[in-house]
């Protein structure tokens, strides 16, 4: 894919400087919120949880080769898999050096269908988790750095899958408030990240991962206030837009295919 077509696709983003009323009314209501989700949930409220809390998990854990072969093809296209800044500008803070890139198979509850067809495993181990809001191939490339944030919503935990590594793992870590972790290959880590925590990949090398994203279990009440606070960020310019600019990327994509196969 050339180094053109890449520009002219960046360029042409949905970007924007500033954020409608539903997000700034949302992030006034998010301590409210994660309140709710801490006082309703039923499992630990801790920063870093085990992945035996999600039995799902072990299905993935099983066909992770697999899982990690279909990445290994996607990095084949590596230049048309969009920086995360560039699927959705609220991530600018975090993620404006285009070290963070992001293979999107499910995003907020909508299907990617093309990258779905293209990791034919994966999407089908990920589409039968329950209760799944998100699910991609997070890939960190060497050296990068991602600066200390948390996410939107306790509401939601992240499962990390471990798939490709540095020599080193124990180089390329994560801190979630005080404590620093790295992933495995083949291994889980599983956190709240409602909670501050940041990214330091210190090797030469990438680190690929499946991030999946799935509610918190919890009480009626708690997945009700859940509920519809989701339905406000799936509806939201925060979701909507990044639909809109994968969809750019995704012409990009088909090129790199087309001219691998010329």
């Amino acid at each position: 894919m050339s180094g053109n077509k890449v520009a002219e696709t960046s360029a042409t983003l949905t970007k924007t400087n500033s954020r409608p009323l539903i997000i700034r009314v949302g992030k006034r209501l998010r301590g409210a919120m994660n309140r709710i989700s801490t006082a309703h949930s039923k499992i630990p409220n801790e920063p870093v949880l085990p992945a035996t809390a999600f039995p799902w998990t072990e299905r993935l854990t099983e066909r992770w080769q697999d899982i990690a072969q279909e990445a290994a093809a996607i990095l084949r296209h590596r230049d048309a898999v969009p920086p995360l800044n560039d699927i959705s500008p609220d991530h600018q803070r975090i993620a404006g050096d285009g070290n963070w890139r992001s293979f999107f198979l499910f995003g907020y509850g909508y299907e990617v269908p093309e990258n779905c067809l293209r990791a034919p495993v994966t999407a089908e181990l990920v589409r039968r988790i329950p209760d799944l809001n998100s699910a991609f191939f997070s890939i960190l490339e060497p050296g990068a750095t991602i600066p200390r944030h948390r996410g939107v919503t306790r509401g939601l935990v992240t499962c990390h899958l471990g798939l490709i590594m540095p020599d080193q793992p124990e180089r390329c870590t994560m801190q979630v408030e005080d404590e620093d972790y790295f992933w495995e290959a083949g291994k889980w880590l599983v956190f709240d990240d409602s909670c501050y925590h940041e990214v330091h990949n210190r090797t030469d090398q990438r680190r690929v991962i499946l991030l999946v994203q799935v509610k918190r279990p919890m009480r009626l009440l708690g997945r009700f206030a859940n509920d519809l606070a989701l339905w406000g960020i799936r509806r939201s310019p925060f979701v909507q837009d990044a639909r809109r600019n994968l969809g750019m990327w995704e012409e990009a994509y088909r090129q790199a295919e087309r001219n691998e196969a010329a």
